[in-house]
């Protein structure tokens, strides 16, 4: 059996991740904000579930919640970074207070866990970390400028991470989904302070389609779950894995785009190079 350390578990992909974790019969501690919810984590199976109170900003906690689920568990094997916020508007729009705050969750957070859980992982020579991302991550869309940069980040460190832990024997999975039904575009989903009449028919339409169609998302957060653990118990992980059809659209969309600019733009491209010198 593992054990498993999964960041934001009160609701969505990170509860239906831990419960179906549980259900197979490991070991998950997850990370909630008060204490109310840890007493709720730990009631869905006794001895099996462990909450734990957690700050993905604040560094200090993030280590000592690590710290301690170490000890309680023996030692993970699979950490999990769920825990993310979302944010729609123009790039104008959106102040850099705002886009501070929600990279200190959606990318400083998940490093810091990164940092925290590395050394137990390192003297193991094993263990597991899984990001999830976002196909905003993969494929911009207007209106989520700031939200995809995020997910855009979180994909490169987990990328580059993945080359530098091989050969310790950790492995990495970013896991990028598209719209799952959970409460992502219900009332936490932060817009930008400011609102530019311009953008109405560009930006502005990402709010309107996320909060339009709440509750219509692809995605079942259930079978995300599965799939996720899937990919972890695979004899070679996936480094990246989509989830959805409309991630899988999007990305194939996204890649074949920028395959043909960089197709049309190739002799400019190769234009800079140094004329080689002549022989004497």
């Amino acid at each position: 059996m593992a054990n498993w350390f999964i960041t934001g578990v009160s609701t969505g992909l990170g509860r239906a991740l831990a419960q179906a974790v549980i259900a197979k019969g490991d070991t998950v501690v997850g990370t909630v904000r008060s204490r109310a919810d840890v007493e709720a984590f730990e009631a869905l199976e006794p001895g099996l579930a462990h909450g734990a109170l957690m700050d993905v900003t604040d560094e200090a906690s993030v280590a000592a919640a690590v710290e301690a689920a170490e000890i309680l568990t023996g030692g993970l094997d699979v950490v999990v970074n769920n825990a993310g916020r979302g944010l729609t508007g123009a790039i104008e729009e959106t102040g850099l207070d705002q886009a501070r705050a929600l990279f200190e969750v959606n990318v400083l957070g998940p490093i810091a866990v990164m940092r925290a859980v590395l050394p137990y992982m390192r003297a193991r020579k094993a263990g597991h970390i899984v990001n999830i991302t976002s196909v905003s991550g993969l494929a911009a869309w207007a209106g989520t400028g700031l939200y995809g940069a995020s997910k855009f980040a979180l994909e490169c460190i987990g990328r580059t991470l993945a080359q530098e832990v091989k050969p310790l024997g950790i492995r990495v999975t970013n896991v990028a989904p598209g719209g799952l039904r959970t409460e992502f575009a219900g009332a936490a989903l932060a817009d930008a302070e400011d609102h530019i009449a311009d953008y109405a028919d560009t930006a502005h339409q990402a709010r309107a389609i996320l909060i339009g169609h709440r509750g219509e998302e692809p995605s079942d957060p259930v079978l995300a779950a599965q799939a996720i653990i899937a990919a972890v118990s695979a004899a070679e992980p996936p480094l990246l894995l989509l989830l959805g059809a409309d991630a899988l659209k999007y990305a194939e969309y996204e890649f074949a785009a920028l395959a043909a600019d960089m197709a049309r733009w190739r002799p400019l491209t190769l234009s800079t190079a140094f004329e080689e010198e002549a022989l004497p």
